[in-house]
């Protein structure tokens, strides 16, 4: 489902991107940065990167339709193109930095954010080290702050503590401005989950456990 893609405060002239769009975009930086012997990449490996359960928040499972619809899109606001091969086969590349004149800093923070959701000034720190290496903390904050008082709409967003948190956070605003409540209650939701599953596998061991120990006092009489 595509959202309003008339300009808001937090866009300024830029247009609101759908959450796939936000995936596909982020793909696109990380490749570009990190495999660049890869890239630009052809669908399915867009597909894959957008799919990838490492280093994603949320995960995803995007179909074909799904990331075709997003790369159109983009291509329509100018942040993405096809390129045609030797070969014939479509190949896509990001051209978001080139038409914003965003630098390696700035590419390398807002691909965590598109890809992570949001992030501690560590985080960043730590999770950008493939693309850029900062050289502390004050650095990223300087950078995230340039890119939220840009002129032409601010591209992050600082956010509160939440709840249990000591630092804040950093997000992006590509999306449109940060819901924080519902960010943390995705997030409590995934944590759920994964603790849920965790139980049940203890559960699942427990009893082969038990059923181990039930067949060893058998064979020992």
């Amino acid at each position: 489902m595509y959202l309003d893609n008339r300009p808001n405060a937090t866009m300024g002239t830029m247009n609101v991107l759908t959450p796939e769009e936000v995936r596909v975009l982020g793909a696109l930086l990380e490749k570009e940065a990190t495999t660049p012997e890869y890239y630009p990449l052809t669908l399915n490996s867009l597909i894959a990167a957008c799919n990838q359960k490492s280093n994603r928040f949320p995960v995803v499972e995007y179909g074909e339709g799904d990331v075709h619809l997003a790369l159109d899109s983009l291509k329509a606001k100018g942040m993405a193109a096809e390129i045609i091969g030797n070969g014939r086969v479509s190949k896509y590349a990001q051209r978001y930095t080139e038409k914003l004149n965003l630098g390696r800093r700035e590419s390398a923070i807002l691909c965590v954010l598109l890809l992570r959701g949001p992030q501690t000034l560590g985080e960043i720190k730590g999770r950008t080290e493939r693309v850029y290496e900062f050289g502390d903390l004050d650095e990223v904050e300087m950078v995230l702050q340039k890119l939220a008082a840009r002129e032409d709409g601010a591209l992050t967003q600082k956010l509160n503590a939440s709840p249990g948190m000591k630092e804040p956070r950093w997000a992006q605003t590509l999306g449109g401005p940060v819901d924080i409540t519902a960010t943390a209650s995705i997030r409590e939701a995934g944590s759920a989950d994964r603790i849920g599953a965790l139980e049940a596998e203890v559960t699942k061991l427990r009893e082969e456990v038990a059923e181990l120990r039930r067949r060893l006092d058998e064979v020992l009489g």
